[in-house]
């Protein structure tokens, strides 16, 4: 009887444990209602916003983790081909998707899309062209793949994300579209925002510890100037410090941006060579833990990223 007891605590604890990690990851398909995946967070965040109280989403890469590190494990695809829509970033960012895809059933009714679709993508190293040659450490990476980061591509992407959910769940078309104009007009005030107070700056250059700012740089006026290519993982070379540190120099730039989701190590090594400041300019690609608990998201995020670079970009 008594082993009984024990085990029948024991069944409490674990369902405990499972249903914690179930919160936690967020990996749980729901019956009744569209099951949206998503790559990154986000597609998370879009899907969320315009797919409200009729879908439910599930984003596989958990918070604190970096896209470029994470790849999917079998149970991420066992969910995925379970769901109805699959949406991912595509332009390079997710090197796993091909892959991924191909494991998915051929036969099971899940619509996968791209939603970098439509945005005129940035191709190569646009700093060689500018004499700020970082070596050939991105010679898998010819396509910028951080298109999110600009809220005009964010406007395409959210565009793309109602397209999908329509097709997925067309009973909600009238909800989604609903939800996709309030968005959007959150989207377009940041723009504006964006817009008119860094066209008032004036610096326009922004040193930052990964190049993952072309599209913000290219849509509101801004020089990107990046310490590593498009992989935060990526090594720059001595060369590359010293031009870096010679560049910050010759145009009175006061802070180097870092990443909280990255090693600071390389933006505090040029800070100090060149007795600059540390801000963070976050490419959002992920929620840390402490963010998604205090409730942040891509709006707001964005939103400290721009008092940041009007910081970053005074005389």
């Amino acid at each position: 009887m008594r082993s009984f007891k024990h085990m029948s605590v024991l069944l409490i604890v674990m369902t405990v444990l499972l249903s914690a990690c179930g919160a936690n990851s967020g990996k749980t398909l729901v019956e009744g209602k569209t099951n949206v995946v998503t790559s990154f967070y986000p597609l998370y965040y879009l899907a969320s916003e315009i797919g409200g109280d009729n879908v439910n989403v599930v984003n596989l890469i958990p918070a604190g983790v970096e896209p470029h590190d994470w790849t999917p494990k079998s149970q991420d695809l066992t969910i995925a081909s379970k769901a109805q829509l699959f949406l991912y970033n595509g332009a390079g960012l997710e090197g796993w998707t091909d892959d991924f895809l191909k494991g998915l059933p051929k036969n099971g009714g899940l619509i996968t899309a791209e939603m970098s679709k439509g945005i005129a993508l940035i191709h190569g190293n646009p700093e060689e062209e500018e004499g700020h040659d970082h070596g050939d450490h991105d010679h898998d990476l010819d396509v910028d793949p951080h298109t999110w980061v600009s809220p005009k591509s964010a406007m395409v992407m959210a565009a793309n994300v109602e397209d999908s959910l329509i097709q997925a769940d067309p009973a909600h078309k009238e909800a989604f579209e609903a939800n996709y104009q309030t968005l959007v007009g959150k989207l377009e005030a940041l723009n504006e925002e964006f817009e008119s107070k860094l066209a008032a700056a004036p610096h326009k250059s922004i040193v930052v510890s990964h190049q993952a700012f072309g599209y913000l740089a290219r849509d509101y006026g801004l020089t990107q100037i990046a310490i590593t290519g498009l992989s935060p993982d990526a090594e720059p070379r001595a060369q590359d410090l010293l031009k870096v540190a010679k560049f910050v120099k010759s145009q009175g730039i006061k802070y180097i941006y870092f990443e909280e989701m990255v090693s600071p190590d390389l933006a505090k090594t040029i800070a100090s060579e060149t007795h600059t400041k540390l801000l963070v300019l976050n490419p959002i690609e992920g929620l840390t833990p402490k963010q998604e608990k205090a409730g942040e998201d891509y709006l707001s995020l964005m939103e400290k990223n721009l008092q940041n670079l009007l910081t970053g970009l005074q005389k």
